[in-house]
């Protein structure tokens, strides 16, 4: 593919990222940023499953989400933006292995890496230690992945070679 293709395809990814993120932040103000969360923009990540484009899209849409909102903590665009590039990584390197044809290591990623990750950040600032906003954050990710990213997995699956 054209670099100017895959920059392109990298640019609307991060787009969506952003856009999708502050969407659900308005219709359901605080849901997406905070220990317990549902980032629907979250089930992007399978994308990574398809495409390694995915993998730096959605880290600069992390990045430009966690930058421009206002109430994002100190350290968010530096950590989750490695949590996302992490996770995304992760999900691709481990894409091919599956159980009865469904990616669910590569799935519960974002929800290992946010955990550890945020999980920290959170206990930095927020307080309420380390263990319960790992769990906290793990439990967010886990669900969007497994319900929103699953639908999404099934949904771009038969068009895969598409999105490569």
């Amino acid at each position: 593919m054209q670099k100017s293709k895959l920059l392109a395809r990298g640019a609307m990814i991060a787009a969506a990222y952003v856009a999708l993120t502050y969407l659900q932040n308005i219709l359901f103000p605080n849901s997406a940023s905070f220990a317990i969360q549902f980032r629907a923009s979250e089930a992007l990540c399978v994308l990574s499953l398809f495409t390694p484009t995915a993998i730096a899209g959605l880290s600069v849409g992390c990045l430009l989400f966690n930058l421009s909102y206002a109430m994002a903590l100190p350290l968010d665009p530096v950590i989750g933006t490695l949590a996302t590039l992490l996770a995304t990584g992760s999900m691709y390197l481990t894409r091919n292995i599956k159980l009865k044809g469904f990616p669910l290591f590569s799935l519960l990623m974002p929800a290992l890496f946010n955990a550890l990750l945020v999980g920290w950040e959170l206990a930095l600032y927020i307080g309420g230690g380390f263990w319960l906003n790992a769990l906290y954050v793990a439990i967010g990710e886990g669900a969007v992945l497994l319900t929103l990213g699953t639908a999404l997995y099934y949904a771009l699956r038969p068009h895969a070679s598409r999105l490569n």
